[in-house]
């Protein structure tokens, strides 16, 4: 079955980005797939990460777009911190930046999201 971490905040602190999920999940056993999709319904970008038997999507929303922003011109490394335990998201700015270039004016995303990326990242 297929776990869903919700991001609710994104802080840079000693040189990262740091993704604070909703709640405490038990990360140890996720590795990066280094793979970006989006939820254009809910204005999400999406990083997939994996384990022995299923993915794990951490749910990148629009509240943290502008830590994002910030993070990528920086080329911070991405981690996610939950308890102690932390899993850098890597090759996560490759795939954003190839999907931010595929969103702009591209409909097919639905006009409200394109028109959302294109305010936080291109313009």
């Amino acid at each position: 079955m297929r776990e869903n971490i919700q991001i609710k905040e994104a802080v840079i602190e000693v040189g990262n980005l740091v993704l604070i999920p909703e709640k405490v999940i038990e990360i140890a056993h996720l590795l990066p797939k280094e793979q970006v999709i989006v939820d254009s319904d809910n204005a999400s970008f999406i990083y997939l990460a994996e384990n022995a038997e299923s993915y794990t999507y951490i749910f990148l929303p629009e509240a943290i777009w502008a830590s994002l922003k910030q993070a990528m011109a920086e080329r911070l490394p991405v981690i996610l911190k939950s308890g102690d335990k932390t899993l850098e998201l890597s090759g996560i700015y490759e795939e954003l930046t190839y999907l931010i270039d595929n969103i702009e004016g591209n409909g097919n995303y639905g006009e409200e999201f394109v028109a959302k990326v294109e305010r936080m990242f291109i313009s």
